[in-house]
């Protein structure tokens, strides 16, 4: 027996509220930030995760769009970068251990809670590999301003520019930030040895803590060209003031001359 998992970023986030109100199906287990659902009725089993991301157990391709479609009413910001990451649970009757492999996990059988575990990890990959694009797209917008700093020791946007890339960016770090619980364990494996060392095994697999450092290492990056654009303009800021003193105080001493005369 196989079951194939799918996660797939659909947007930067959902109202998982407002979706859990709507959907009619009572869950498995859930809080304000997730939600996991065990459908017995067709033997599948779903994840929904407020960081955008669905992951789907044993959906074939007409349930999955059709619940696609549906959960998409509850999107913030959709996401269309086609971010999703497969893995397979497989059962041997004989194995005395759960096994991870590179693209799947072999175990002696399948219940709700090692299905989670595995659609967590797989779900936190996805979610990863979305802030590493949004990382990385931070850094090689800030490389153009950077270089003209080097090459001409200026800045040539506009404050009012400059003030919306500043937002920007601090607006994606600070979604990033807010989601940076994906790495939490879920409480399922605080008492169980056997999923906490599933769990342990696919962040090994998943690179999860590797990339988290590398995320965070970016992020530092990010920060710190934040911190050298607001000085530039703050500088800039000051030189132009102190230009519109000195012109203010060249005109009063023409208008003083003026009137001496």
């Amino acid at each position: 027996m196989e079951i194939r998992i799918e996660a797939i970023q659909i947007a930067e986030s959902f109202n998982i509220k407002k979706f859990r109100t709507e959907f009619r199906t009572e869950a498995f287990s859930g809080s304000t930030s997730e939600v996991f659902y065990v459908l017995t009725e067709t033997d599948r089993y779903l994840y929904i995760f407020d960081y955008g991301v669905v992951v789907f157990a044993n959906y074939d391709p007409i349930a999955k769009s059709e619940f696609l479609n549906f959960v998409k009413n509850y999107a913030i910001n959709p996401v269309d970068l086609n971010l999703s990451e497969e893995y397979i649970i497989k059962t041997n009757e004989s194995a005395d251990k759960i096994i991870v492999k590179n693209n799947f996990v072999i175990t002696s059988k399948i219940d709700a809670s090692l299905l989670r575990i595995v659609m967590l990890n797989t779900g936190q990959s996805v979610a990863l590999e979305y802030y590493e694009i949004l990382s990385d797209e931070l850094i090689t917008s800030s490389k153009h301003y950077i270089l003209e700093l080097e090459q001409k020791g200026r800045l040539s946007i506009s404050k009012t520019n400059l003030l919306k890339y500043i937002g920007k960016v601090l607006n994606v770090k600070n979604s990033i930030v807010d989601n940076l619980y994906i790495l939490d364990d879920p409480n399922l494996v605080w008492d169980n040895e056997e999923l906490n060392l599933l769990n342990r095994n696919l962040k090994n697999n998943f690179d999860i803590h590797p990339r988290f450092k590398d995320l965070d290492y970016r992020l530092q990056i990010v920060e710190d060209n934040l911190t050298l654009f607001t000085d530039v303009l703050n500088v800039r800021e000051s030189h132009r003031l102190e230009w519109i003193i000195i012109i203010l105080i060249a005109f009063e001493i023409i208008m003083a001359l003026f009137k001496v005369v």
